[in-house]
């Protein structure tokens, strides 16, 4: 019998995951600052990286992929139309990305806690998407 909260928490990591490269897709455009861009992309790379890991672990589970919610998305690309589209600036980027960043370990920890029979293997890439997200938003502050 599959672990269903392995399998629910994985869902939730690729969900996260998905939603961090649209997000960071979203703004690279509006980046002025080549060592932001940078660290931006390199994130996204780590975030597909990571995607990627989880994908095919839920193959292993064999179970489909999750798409971040409709309204997560509309409500993420509101939030940075209305917050870049009257400012450009890198602040107003740096601002979005963080506010996302930690939306995203809030809800990878209420996961966690929520999963908590999830196998070790789940866990621990619930744990570098969460480091991954605190990484980014500790980078991010010298653009607030």
């Amino acid at each position: 019998m599959e672990n269903k909260d392995t399998v629910s928490l994985l869902k939730e990591c690729d969900s996260g995951t998905k939603m961090a490269v649209t997000s960071i897709d979203e703004v690279l455009g509006k980046v002025q600052d080549a060592d932001m861009k940078n660290l931006l992309t390199e994130s996204k790379v780590h975030h597909e990286k990571l995607g990627n890991e989880i994908h095919s672990l839920l193959l292993e589970h064999n179970s489909e992929e999750k798409e971040p919610s409709p309204m997560a998305k509309s409500m993420s690309w509101l939030k940075t139309t209305m917050k870049t589209g009257l400012n450009e600036s890198d602040a107003a980027v740096a601002d979005v990305i963080t506010d996302g960043c930690n939306m995203g370990v809030k809800s990878l920890h209420k996961y966690l806690n929520q999963y908590q029979a999830a196998d070790k293997a789940s866990k621990d890439i619930c744990k570098r998407l969460v480091s991954i997200e605190e990484e980014l938003c500790k980078d991010l502050k010298d653009y607030l």
